[in-house]
């Protein structure tokens, strides 16, 4: 049953911009309340592709990184795809551009873009994540699941991975045994959320329920 929470599908899975990480930055991952699969968020509140540019070609891709976090999405996908002509090996640039078309429902050219950053990089958890998005939201839910497996099995402490596949479990696959295990080893790896936390108290009484009412009709 898909619910009693309202959940705000497109405005987190897709409506978000993309920073570049460079070295010696980190990522506090922060997703919002609202039950919805996530991206990684920064420290600036901007959602993060985890991967470090060499200096020589680092301005161009902070260029496009900084028109894009302006709401420019044009513009800044028109910069993404002038990099990929001279620096066509960073998956990071694949993956914006990949933000960029599901930002603007066009959903095949973000996936040409995730196959092609994976390609570079098959093994780019934040490439995976957001395929795994993209999946979920055509209604393959076992390759949805199947992507962010593939992204914690690259990444075990990669914890928007494990949100992810909470969210995927408990609203799609109705496994609220796996969902509760994801959301568990979120709060592991993220600290102190407060919203995820009542979701687990919640899964814990729902699963409590069901076991007994199985042992009722045994």
């Amino acid at each position: 049953m898909l619910l009693r929470r309202s959940i705000n599908l497109k405005g987190i899975a897709i409506a978000v911009l993309a920073a570049v990480v460079v070295a010696g930055c980190g990522a506090s991952n922060k997703p919002k309340a609202s039950k919805a699969e996530t991206t990684e968020i920064g420290p600036d509140g901007q959602p993060v592709v985890a991967r470090e540019v060499p200096p020589e070609v680092q301005t161009l891709y902070e260029q496009a990184v900084s028109v894009m976090a302006s709401g420019d999405y044009l513009e800044a996908q028109l910069r993404f795809q002038e990099f990929l002509l001279q620096y066509p090996e960073f998956p990071g640039a694949h993956v914006n551009l990949a933000i960029i078309y599901a930002n603007g429902g066009d959903e095949e050219s973000a996936e040409n873009a995730l196959t092609d950053a994976l390609i570079i990089d098959p093994e780019n958890a934040v490439a995976l994540n957001q395929l795994g998005m993209l999946l979920r939201r055509q209604g393959k839910f076992p390759e949805a699941e199947n992507a962010y497996l593939k992204a914690v099995e690259v990444d075990p402490d990669y914890e928007l991975a494990h949100y992810n596949l909470g969210v995927l479990n408990e609203l799609y696959m109705q496994d609220l045994v796996v969902a509760l295990q994801h959301y568990e080893r979120y709060l592991e790896l993220h600290g102190e959320d407060k919203q995820v936390q009542k979701w687990i108290k919640d899964l814990k009484r729902r699963i409590e329920i069901a076991q007994r009412t199985a042992n009722v009709t045994e």
